[in-house]
């Protein structure tokens, strides 16, 4: 095994472990690139391979990197891969590898119906979770993973609001008035959380606002309808997601309605009926499940209203918002 091999892998994983240091989640990278790191003794590095590494070595391509997104990147890798080059099989070498490697995408896992928490990464500063968020925007924005919903979307919805929001509210997936402006909850929906927003005494510029899926779920064949999003959609695009929580590092999360804290806390969990208004842990996070604004559109009871107003209180509580005696009053029921 070559001298210049050996310290062009040492280089890269030095500088994963920066990346890594700033809050860095994702690195692109070519199969055929680790494929050569794993045995350059039997595939000697392509011009290709050489080109990814020089690239992920240079500290110019933090500010150069494309916004498409490889087919195959680092997420096809672990710390248990046997993608572990030879020359780095001691201990302590070995120990540098695992931790380089971890910089790849959150994938979703079964711990989330645990209620485990978790540590998340340290709150980067802000001129580097803005350029942080705008690099992940751009990788979202160019996303193809789900191929059918890739070619019927006519928006891909990121979210908006404040990148260092309090609060984040999860949706479940754009309709067809997002699709079509490219901002969640644009429609009747919408309108309803950008009231309750302004009873709590808050703005859509003043919290973050995104959805489990980034595109409308595809209806062959009826333009108007919407439908749930399918497991495999969820589990497609919930990486985006927990990268875009990871960066505005909230102090509470809401889900609104079903399919968000399923995807949130995972399938197996209570219906919403019996969460709303309990706290739940989301990776170390106070996570608020309630009913979503289209449900209160459906229902017009007080009561319900009521219910929403509750969850939304605790959540202004909990994030350090004051809470006047008027706001504790709303949609009571009447005598």
């Amino acid at each position: 095994m070559s001298s210049a091999y050996l310290q062009l892998l040492d280089a890269t994983i030095a500088h994963l472990e920066t990346l890594k240091g700033l809050g860095v989640g994702c690195v692109p990278v070519r199969r055929d690139t680790l494929l050569s790191i794993a045995s350059p003794s039997l595939t000697p590095l392509s011009s290709v391979a050489r080109r990814d590494i020089a690239k992920t070595v240079s500290p110019a391509f933090q500010n150069s990197q494309s916004p498409s997104i490889p087919s195959e990147n680092l997420a096809s890798a672990s710390p248990q891969s046997s993608v572990v080059p030879p020359a780095v099989r001691s201990e302590a070498a070995m120990s540098r590898w695992s931790k380089a490697v971890a910089v790849v995408p959150p994938t979703s896992s079964s711990s989330k119906t645990s209620f485990v928490a978790a540590s998340l990464p340290s709150p980067l500063p802000p001129e580097a979770r803005a350029a942080a968020m705008a690099e992940l925007r751009s990788q979202i924005l160019a996303c193809s993973r789900c191929s059918h919903l890739a070619a019927s979307r006519q928006s891909v919805v990121f979210g908006v609001g404040d990148i260092h929001a309090k609060i984040l509210f999860v949706g479940e997936a754009p309709g067809v008035e997002e699709d079509l402006s490219g901002e969640p909850f644009a429609g009747p929906a919408g309108e309803l959380l950008t009231k309750i927003l302004t009873a709590m005494g808050l703005g859509r510029e003043s919290v973050f606002i995104t959805n489990l899926l980034k595109c409308r779920p595809d209806t062959p064949g009826d333009s108007a309808g919407n439908r749930k999003p399918k497991p495999d959609e969820v589990s497609t695009c919930l990486p985006w997601l927990e990268r875009q929580i990871d960066l505005v590092q909230p102090r509470v999360v809401v889900a609104l309605g079903a399919s968000a804290v399923e995807g949130l806390l995972g399938k197996g969990t209570a219906g919403i009926s019996q969460l709303r208004g309990s706290w739940q842990n989301y990776r170390g996070l106070p996570l608020m499940p309630t009913y979503h604004p289209a449900y209160l559109l459906r229902n017009l009871a007080l009561s319900e209203k009521r219910k929403v107003w509750e969850d939304m209180l605790q959540v202004m509580e909990r994030a350090g918002y004051p809470v006047s005696t008027k706001q504790r009053g709303f949609f009571l029921t009447k005598d």
